[in-house]
């Protein structure tokens, strides 16, 4: 996905993508489109018969147009708004920062260091776990 943004692409045709691809795509603004896979063999035949050939994905109108042929696809409102340049995940939660600094409000105060059970401090260093104890046999 990285890649693909960085060679300015602002759109990936596909018959199926990965959700977790899918989701980093759309939140960092590259389209992801799916089509029956028929249509995107159609699209295949015409860029590989002409590479110059034009394919052009509408975001607003839903489309996908490749030669002659027009496909439509879907889109949801969410993922449409923010590529059109609505809000991110950043600028929606900084909506809410009154409510959430009001409920950090509320919350008790941690100690900065947390008593630590069952463990102790070795030569001066970060703890370590106290030794295991010796099973006493049974009998």
């Amino acid at each position: 996905m990285w890649a693909l943004r960085e060679y300015d692409f602002k759109a990936v045709i596909s018959s199926r993508f990965a959700d977790i691809f899918r989701g980093n795509s759309l939140k960092r603004g590259l389209l992801t489109v799916i089509l029956p896979q028929g249509q995107v063999e159609k699209i295949w035949a015409l860029t590989e018969a002409d590479p110059q050939a034009a394919v052009t994905v509408d975001l607003v109108a839903r489309e996908v147009r490749a030669g002659e042929e027009t496909f439509p696809f879907d889109c949801d409102d969410e993922a449409y708004r923010r590529l059109l340049g609505g809000p991110d995940d950043i600028s929606l939660t900084l909506k809410h920062i009154e409510e959430s600094e009001e409920y950090e409000k509320g919350r008790p105060d941690f100690p900065s260091d947390p008593p630590r059970t069952g463990l102790r401090t070795v030569g001066g260093g970060g703890p370590a776990a106290l030794p295991r104890p010796t099973p006493t046999p049974r009998g």
